[in-house]
């Protein structure tokens, strides 16, 4: 039975929305930029001041965790709920992307409200998705002194560097993440009226492509036609991978129908692809060819170039080249791994060398595989009826195209559990871009879902969440 003042708490978790937004406004204020080292105080600042409010919003054992040669984490928990109830973990992370040399039209570290949305770094990714649950937590103690289920909050500084030292936080603070049910709120929504459940993450391999055919410049006008150009070899190399419109050819993997006829569903038509990516006029979406918008997205692989070493203007001679480089950037499939997808890749670059040039194929950068979820048991009809109530509409199962190390890692390390991934994320929202905002809308709907959401899972029993 739903606890008799579940609708005031989130009514008034809802009346509360102005003094939620001005504190995250205060933690979005400070640069707490993980891959900067000279923001890492910053970093250190934000933690203690989270560490500080979670311990004035009522919790116990509120503190900074921290390891040698890594960045904190903030843990605090409430475990007075009793021993049948059960222990639903939070995730979240305060650390930031960069902001240098981006072309914000409000300060990226000042938090503006505009049409509806409120504009700063990490008004989305990440800060807002776990205020949402300071704001649920406030409620249910301030209306009733007590929360349905126990709660741990793990906030974590490193998440925005690919999570490096999370594995050793879990080794060193196996406390700290201890749970029956896990919540981690760093994913998208399909749209501002949809509510997402992220099953799926495609995983990330960075190479180095290079040719070689020369052991000094050579002039153009002496020795072309006759000695390989190795930026043209590199270029030829590259086309070899994609097809008409560009995607990646290799590696593509067999989607069952059943998820492809769901996947139609999605509302991811042309504009809400041209509105999130930002297209400028004159530039279609990529045609969908015989699959749909979410499967290219969320469930084949991709190919960027991320960088290159062919000259620049400021480098500009008439001179055949020695040596030339790309770093692409692969998304794997979900469920695809990094050894096939290299051997995939070797095959097809290492033969026949466009002019005889020397290649060579090396990962350079990050790599990590990518997570594919099947929700089984009581948590996710209990997160169903949570977002019914406050969307008017369930959750409905989505991918994400992006690669989130951290996802994996809990995946592998507490796959036996419970992993509901959701967030405050939409098309709009430009994560690790320009001007990244956050609907307001979207964020008082997932405050409110919050508030339901711990007491569905507060009515199961630890035993029946961990059996599913």
């Amino acid at each position: 039975m739903p606890h008799p003042k579940v609708d005031a708490v989130a009514a008034a978790a809802t009346s509360a929305l102005p003094a939620t937004l001005r504190t995250l406004a205060g933690y979005l204020a400070i640069p707490a930029i993980s891959c900067d080292a000279d923001h890492a105080d910053d970093v250190r600042a934000l933690a203690e001041k989270v560490r500080q409010d979670l311990q004035d919003l009522g919790l116990s054992g509120a503190r900074v965790l921290e390891l040698d040669g890594a960045l904190p984490c903030v843990a605090a928990e409430w475990m007075n709920a009793g021993e049948d109830k059960p222990t639903v973990l939070i995730y979240g992370h305060l650390d930031l992307q960069p902001v240098k040399g981006e072309p914000w039209v409000t300060p990226p570290h000042e938090a503006v409200e505009k049409d509806g949305r409120l504009y700063a770094r990490g008004a989305a990714d990440d800060m807002g998705g776990w205020v949402s649950h300071l704001a649920a937590i406030s409620a249910w103690l301030g209306q009733t002194g007590s929360l349905p289920c126990n709660l741990r909050l793990l906030i974590e500084g490193e998440e925005e560097i690919g999570s490096p030292n999370l594995d050793r936080f879990m080794d060193a603070y196996p406390e700290a993440f201890a749970a029956d049910v896990m919540v981690l709120t760093d994913c998208e929504n399909p749209s501002v009226d949809i509510p997402g459940l992220t099953v799926s993450l495609r995983g990330l391999l960075e190479l180095e492509l290079r040719c070689e055919a020369l052991q000094a410049d050579g002039h153009s006008g002496l020795w072309g036609n006759m000695v390989p150009d190795v930026s043209i070899a590199l270029i030829k190399l590259i086309a070899r991978l994609t097809d008409e419109d560009g995607r990646l050819k290799v590696g593509r993997v067999a989607v069952p129908e059943a998820w492809r006829a769901q996947a139609r569903t999605v509302p991811l038509d042309r504009e809400v692809i041209r509105g999130g990516a930002h297209l400028i006029d004159g530039v279609d979406p990529l045609p969908e060819r015989d699959r749909p918008a979410a499967e290219w997205m969320w469930r084949q692989p991709a190919l960027t170039v991320v960088a290159t070493t062919l000259p620049t203007p400021d480098r500009k001679k008439n001179a055949l080249r020695t040596a030339a480089s790309a770093t692409l950037s692969v998304r794997l499939a979900p469920g695809q791994t990094i050894g096939e997808m290299m051997a995939l890749l070797q095959d097809e670059l290492l033969r026949d060398p466009p002019g005889g040039v020397k290649v060579s194929l090396k990962e350079a950068g990050w790599s990590s595989e990518g997570w594919l979820y099947e929700p089984k048991g009581p948590a996710f009809p209990a997160a169903d009826r949570a977002y019914q109530k406050a969307w008017g509409r369930p959750m409905v199962q989505v991918g994400v195209g992006g690669s989130i190390p951290f996802v994996a890692l809990f995946g592998r390390r507490y796959g036996d559990l419970p992993l509901i991934l959701n967030g405050v994320m939409d098309p709009r929202t430009t994560a690790h871009g320009p001007n990244e905002s956050m609907d307001l809308g979207v964020f008082r709907k997932a405050v409110a879902a919050n508030v339901y959401l711990y007491d569905e899972l507060g009515a199961l029993t630890p035993a029946s969440l961990r059996e599913g």
